[in-house]
């Protein structure tokens, strides 16, 4: 287990994101991805109100996963973390918004409070303390347990920590962004602020939309929804050098490639969980191993040089 920053809250090494629930993974399937990922050690789940309300029109995540808690009765033992601000209908972080969002979120998820509560996304509409005050005001009211900022600029966050110490609102613990091996965007001020700021970062799209499983070669033709998205990496200069190192490593570990880019992920400075996804329990499994691969320097080097735009 994993501290999540200054929260006290421990944290399997890998996050389960569930934005496939209802989606490329039914009820029946997305309950034995759950109960796998438990059963392997795993406890922190993450969801947001608009998972995936594109391809449902409802927010289905949240909803089959209310209704497992509610099978399993494990809530205790669950850190579940969801988002607020870009379902049609409640988009913005507004407080009106929050409000009604977090209700219907408490509602589908069959519990009374949230861990983490995600701004899915910056809302410059609406200003900063308008905002962290009515997160602030539910967490006093224990309906939610800490607050997080997803998909914010360096700028921005920093601003948004300095309003909550002005105003002795409660901060943002951690950040959600966009970091991969071939994705490295992260690594400038968005993670010097977050760093400075004793942050804690949870990435997504760890394994780049599938990109970093090793099944992407030229020529390929694999049947996902992002496949699209994850050939274009075949197409940049240092996406087909990062999986032959990826490749490298994986073989001379004899583990799965998407266990290595995690484990990659998991050792960078500021990251506490990365977070991945498994539209079924074969998917599952080289997620679960990531948690207990710790690379070399050595590997590490090699992946980081080769994957470097």
């Amino acid at each position: 287990m994993r501290s999540l920053g200054i929260t006290g809250l421990s944290v399997f090494p890998i996050s389960l994101g569930t934005n496939v629930f209802g989606w490329t993974a039914d009820k029946e399937t997305s309950f034995a991805v759950l109960d796998a990922y438990v059963e392997g050690g795993g406890n922190f789940l993450d969801t947001a109100d608009v998972y995936p309300y594109w391809a449902t029109g409802e927010s289905t995540s949240e909803t089959i996963i209310g209704e497992w808690l509610a099978a399993r009765r494990n809530r205790d033992s669950i850190v579940l973390a969801t988002k607020v601000g870009m379902l049609e209908g409640h988009k913005g972080l507004a407080p009106a918004t929050i409000r009604t969002a977090v209700e219907d979120s408490l509602r589908r998820l069959r519990t009374d409070y949230i861990d983490l509560y995600w701004a899915h996304v910056d809302d410059r509409d609406t200003p900063l303390v308008e905002t962290l005050s009515t997160f602030d005001t539910l967490i006093r009211e224990g309906k939610v347990r800490y607050v997080g900022a997803s998909n914010y600029d360096a700028p921005r966050l920093a601003e948004a920590l300095k309003t909550s110490d002005e105003e002795g609102l409660a901060r943002y613990v951690a950040l959600q962004q966009p970091y991969n091996l071939v994705e490295r965007a992260y690594e400038g001020d968005l993670r010097a602020v977050v760093a400075a700021e004793g942050l804690a970062s949870t990435p997504y799209s760890g394994l780049a939309r599938g990109f970093l499983t090793g099944k992407y070669t030229p020529g390929a033709n694999v049947d996902s929804p992002r496949a699209g998205a994850a050939a274009r990496y075949l197409e940049t200069e240092h996406g087909p050098r990062t999986l032959q190192a990826l490749t490298r490593v994986a073989q001379e570990r004899g583990a799965a490639p998407a266990s290595v880019a995690l484990a990659w992920l998991a050792a960078q400075p500021t990251i506490t969980t990365p977070l991945a996804s498994a539209r079924n329990v074969e998917q599952l499994r080289p997620l679960m191993e990531a948690a207990a691969l710790t690379l070399s320097e050595e590997e590490l080097t090699l992946l980081d040089e080769a994957s470097r735009p």
